[in-house]
Parts: C-alpha cells; sequence; structure tokens
C-alpha cells in the first residue's frame, strides 16, 4: 500500500482466494471468524501507516475501543483490566490490598522504557552500527537483560497471580512468561496506555481495506496464485516462479511469507548459508495454537475478550514449552465478538473463536489421533470455566484448527507465532527487512524484525517501504523517522 501511494508498480501474489492469510476470514453458514489475529493495539500505528498511503484508515475502517479490554479469569476471582488508571488501581487493591504503588510504579516505569525502545523497534537492522545506535544505548539500561517478565514483575508485585495478570501479553511472542524477556513488560503497559481495539467485522476488514487501497492506487493483486519458489541469479532475487510454472519478474521483492518455511521452501536449495534449512531448524520457535471456531446458535453476556488461566498456570507452560505434551489442566483464551459486533453471526446467534496454546510441530503429538479428545476437553473446560455451561448444545458450525493444520498452511512447525522472542533472536539478531542474504529482497512479517503482532508486523512493512523508497531517491513522508 505504502509503495503504491508512492509510485511504484506493485503485484500481489496471494496463494489463497482472499488477502490476509493469518489475517484472513473465516466464514461458514452465516458466521464469521478471524483466522489469527483478534486484538488490534497500538492502533496509531496502523492509523499512521493509512496516512502515509494518503489515506484515513476510519474512512476504510469502523473501530471501536474496548473498556474493559478483556475479563483475566482465574479459578476463584477474575479482573477485568481497563485504561482508566484510577478504576484499574481500585480493582487490584480490592483483590490485592497494598497493590496500587505498584501498579502506578509499573506504569510510570514502563511509559520510560517504552519511550527509550520504541526507536529501536522502528530501526532497520542493516549494519552493525545501526545496532549500535545512540538510541539502543539510551534503551540498554532499561532492557532488563538476563531478567524474565515476570522476575521484572517482581519489582512492582509481590502476588504471583497479579504478576499474571500482566503477562498475558507474552502469548502475542508464544512464550513463557517465566522465559520472555523482561523488556516485553512493556507490552501490558502499551495496552493498559493506549488501549485495545476491536474492527467492526472483524480484524480480518484491515486486510481486505488495504486491499481496497491498492485496488483505488492501481496495483495489482493476482489471487490464488501460490509461489513455488524465488528466481534467483547469484545473491540477486530477479523474481518469483508461481506454481503454475510462470515466471514474473520484478526489481524488488518484498516476501511475507512465514519465514522458515519461505527459508525452507521458496528459497531454491544451496542459495542461503545463515538461514539454510539445518540452521533454521536449530532456531527457537514459539508455540502453536489449537483454534476452535464455533458458530453457536445463542448469544452468551460474555466480555469481548476472555483469558482463563489454568490452576497451575506455571504447570500448564511447562507442558507447552519445556515438556512438550498436552495439558489436563489448560489455559484457554474466548472471543466472544458478537457482543460487541452483530454483523459476525446470524440474529440471536454468536460467533465465537477459541485459542488453546500448545506445543508446536517438534513435539511428538499426534494430531490426527488427539484432535477430537482434546477438543471434547476444551468444551469441557469452557463449560466448568466460564458461564457457557451448555455450549456443547449450541454449536451450530465448528472449524477446528490444531498445530497439524497450521504447518499445512506453510507455517514452519506449525509456530503460529513464529520465532521465539529471545535476546538472540531480536532487533540485529532477528532477520533483517533488507534480506541480509539475498540482494532486492525485503522480509517482512512476524519472523522478521521488530517481531510477531499486528502493530509490529505493520511496522516491519512501513521499514521495508522505506527502505525502498530511499534506494530509489523516492521522497516520502513518514512518522518513522529511523528509515
Amino acid at each position: 500500500m505504502l509503495l503504491a501511494s508512492r509510485g511504484f508498480k506493485v503485484t500481489v501474489f496471494e496463494k489463497g482466494a482472499h488477502v490476509g492469510g493469518r489475517n484472513a476470514a473465516i466464514r461458514r453458514g452465516g458466521y464469521v471468524f478471524d483466522t489469527g489475529p483478534t486484538f488490534l493495539m497500538m492502533k496509531f500505528i496502523l492509523d499512521e501507516v493509512f496516512e502515509e498511503a494518503g489515506r484515513k484508515s476510519g474512512d476504510y475502517l469502523q473501530f471501536v475501543a474496548l473498556d474493559p479490554m478483556y475479563r483475566l479469569q482465574f479459578e476463584d476471582f477474575a479482573i477485568e483490566p481497563t485504561t482508566d488508571r484510577e478504576n484499574m488501581s481500585r480493582q487490584l487493591e480490592a483483590r490485592f490490598p497494598g497493590s496500587r504503588a505498584g501498579y502506578e510504579r509499573f506504569m510510570t516505569r514502563e511509559r520510560e522504557r517504552f519511550h527509550r525502545m520504541y526507536p529501536c523497534l522502528q530501526k532497520d537492522y542493516a549494519t552493525f552500527s545501526r545496532y549500535l545506535s545512540r538510541d539502543f544505548l539510551r534503551a540498554l539500561p532499561r532492557l532488563s537483560i538476563g531478567r524474565s517478565l515476570m522476575e521484572v514483575l517482581g519489582d512492582d508485585f509481590d502476588d504471583d497471580r497479579l504478576k499474571l495478570c500482566f503477562t498475558f501479553q507474552s502469548k502475542y511472542l508464544g512464550m513463557s512468561a517465566w522465559e520472555c524477556p523482561g523488556a516485553f513488560a512493556i507490552l501490558p503497559y502499551v495496552e493498559h496506555a493506549h488501549g485495545i481495539y476491536h474492527v467492526m467485522g472483524g480484524l480480518s476488514e484491515i486486510s481486505e481495506a488495504m486491499a481496497k487501497v491498492l485496488g483505488e492506487l492501481g496495483a495489482t493483486i493476482r489471487l490464488n496464485t501460490p509461489v513455488k519458489q524465488l528466481l534467483l541469479d547469484g545473491r540477486r532475487v530477479r523474481g518469483v516462479e508461481l506454481e503454475s510454472g510462470e515466471r514474473v519478474t520484478g526489481d524488488e521483492l518484498v516476501l511475507n511469507a512465514d519465514f522458515g518455511y519461505a527459508m525452507v521452501r521458496l528459497v531454491p536449495s544451496g542459495a542461503l548459508r545463515k538461514y539454510r534449512p539445518e540452521n533454521i531448524a536449530k532456531r527457537r520457535f514459539s508455540c502453536s495454537t489449537f483454534m476452535l471456531y464455533l458458530g453457536l446458535g445463542k448469544l452468551y453476556d460474555m466480555p469481548h475478550h476472555m483469558i482463563v488461566f489454568a490452576r497451575d498456570y506455571k504447570a500448564n507452560l511447562a507442558d507447552i514449552f519445556q515438556r512438550k505434551v498436552l495439558s489436563e489442566d489448560i489455559s484457554f483464551y474466548v472471543r466472544n465478538a458478537s457482543v460487541t459486533d452483530p454483523s459476525l453471526a446470524p440474529p440471536g446467534c454468536s460467533s465465537l473463536y477459541v485459542l488453546v496454546p500448545v506445543p508446536n510441530q517438534s513435539s511428538n503429538i499426534d494430531w490426527p489421533r488427539q484432535t477430537t479428545g482434546f477438543r471434547n476437553r476444551v468444551l469441557q473446560a469452557i463449560a466448568t470455566r466460564t458461564i457457557m455451561k451448555d455450549i456443547a448444545d449450541h454449536i451450530r458450525e465448528e472449524f477446528i484448527i490444531t498445530p497439524a493444520t497450521w504447518q499445512n498452511m506453510n507455517i514452519y512447525l506449525g509456530a503460529t507465532f513464529n520465532l521465539a522472542h529471545t535476546l538472540s533472536q531480536m532487533l540485529y539478531f532477528r532477520p533483517r527487512n533488507r534480506f541480509e542474504e539475498l540482494d532486492n529482497c525485503y522480509l517482512v512479517g512476524g519472523g522478521t524484525h521488530p517481531g510477531s503482532g499486528l502493530p509490529t508486523i505493520y511496522e516491519s512493512g512501513r521499514i521495508a517501504a522505506n527502505l525502498i523508497s530511499r534506494a530509489y531517491g523516492v521522497p516520502f513522508v513518514s512518522k518513522n523517522t529511523q528509515v
């Protein structure tokens, strides 16, 4: 969208019948589900991207701010985080007496950390000198290097359950809060400071809106057009070969396929060194997810977003990330978006999205054999831990995605959140937007810098667009002043 608005001739090759990939819609029997992302945070980045393309996001999309943002359900109590600082302090104080000061300390500290780190997330890291920039050196004391998210939260909160109220966001990174780098405490801060939004019609509408802008700008989108491999001339990418056998050349290639899949399947054999297949296999990847998309003949009076913690949450995470087995005591997330957006289901009905973090395909889980039993376990957990006691009686439409399904959708190891966000796989050490192994090739998406999650993925696109524009001397105005 950005490149087309700056006068570049752009062609998009989309393997599916609709744009969006993991941010596309699933439509069944009058019900609409988002395939993947359901939280829109840091909305200001999306607004900026539309603005830089000469458009206003509000002319294409209808946003609804959610407040409370979501419900965090523990075994014996619930917290409903909000952007209202006083309301949030009262909730925490009622459940955890004496926690008000810790919350205020957390918000003050993380605000400073965010403002120091944000410029680092907006940079390209084409060279090591870009890594050791003044911005990075200013942020370095705030990175909590060597400390986990849970350890950092221990500076403000004593009760582990209270700490967990600020760890749900590590799910965006596909990591355990006991392993997630402490610097990512900025994620709950960003939510509490800037809020969470729903897009009417589903977050998949963002992809559709961008496609509409592309059409207005004269770009070409070729649907149902899977790419077989990149066309190389030495290190230079000349274009793509499609599954149909057609070859299409271009001056620059922007690659937004899943990173691990792209390196293993789309780059011709022998062309890579750093990211050759055997080295990709040594990288650390995120967890996967078991997905239930349920069209219900009933609308439950529940929050838009709800996260239910396993009774022994730490053991549940150990099952996912270390033992790589399916937990009996699961954590799960439910999006009941029909309470906000009636367009997602027939009248009086609801479109329910259920996500359960599970091990990726590096485990030995036999999903063809396990799917039915695990599906029943999830439904039982929902009936036990929420007000949806009779959920099984109201299912009219059902669709399941397992880690094996994700893998078959060209997602490496079925790792839905891509490369894990460890310190050794962040910033300069994450695959770079100007790809370091091939010329005329740019990477965008969750597997490259800055990382997974919609706002950072949009930022990766902006970084790549700015780099290409600079390479061709094309003037542009961008809120990202780092590239």
